[in-house]
């Protein structure tokens, strides 16, 4: 009966809904079955462990993020990109909660349960290539300094912005969106503009 009443979706949101509430740690086997007041069994007729959980968990929130970020970067729009973060905060501020204010490892340590291993690794090289390709088409290059120059002013300075919201549970205000296009100006457009210049030079 408990198989046949509660989804694979009903296990994620109830694990999520513990995780928003109390941190990652608090999702245990006996925590999401008490908040879908579910059999035991019915837990394990889904999930190997609540490793699996936790990972499918961090998981399909990251994805569900990156869409976007992903989606801007391809279309050659990386203030988009910056600021894709504090939209989709406020669209999911619950899953936002877990994405930024924990980390990958806050949700399983160690090893990760090998059916998730796959799509964690792909996440992750999907999201350095998207890095790359916004430093090189940015700043002409995609050393380490180019690198940590793109992920501060795509990834760190948003986060950031975002964070202290996060923390109090509140909607980010319009603020932040004018915080993280004055720092992406600062830092993206001053470059930019001195490798046009260098450029130019270099034709003369």
């Amino acid at each position: 009966m408990g198989r046949a009443q509660f989804t694979h979706a009903d296990f994620i949101d109830a694990a999520r809904s513990v995780a928003a509430e109390h941190g990652p740690a608090a999702v245990t086997v006996g925590s999401v079955m008490e908040r879908l007041k579910a059999p035991r069994g019915s837990f394990y007729y889904r999930f190997g462990s609540r490793d699996l959980l936790l990972g499918e968990l961090w998981l399909t929130t990251v994805l569900d993020y990156q869409k976007g970020f992903f989606a801007a970067i391809e279309a050659g729009d990386g203030l988009a990109a910056a600021l894709h973060m504090p939209k989709w905060v406020r669209q999911h501020l619950t899953e936002a909660r877990l994405l930024l204010l924990y980390n990958r490892n806050d949700f399983v340590q160690g090893n990760w349960p090998a059916p998730l291993k796959r799509g964690v690794a792909d996440q992750a090289r999907r999201f350095t290539a998207s890095i790359e390709r916004f430093a090189r088409a940015t700043f002409g290059r995609s050393d380490a300094e180019a690198m940590r120059r793109a992920r501060f002013v795509l990834v760190d300075v948003p986060g950031a912005a975002v964070g202290s919201h996060l923390r109090a549970r509140e909607v980010p205000p319009p603020m932040v969106d004018d915080l993280i296009r004055e720092t992406y100006a600062a830092i993206v457009g001053g470059r930019t503009k001195r490798r046009r210049a260098r450029k130019r030079n270099d034709r003369t």
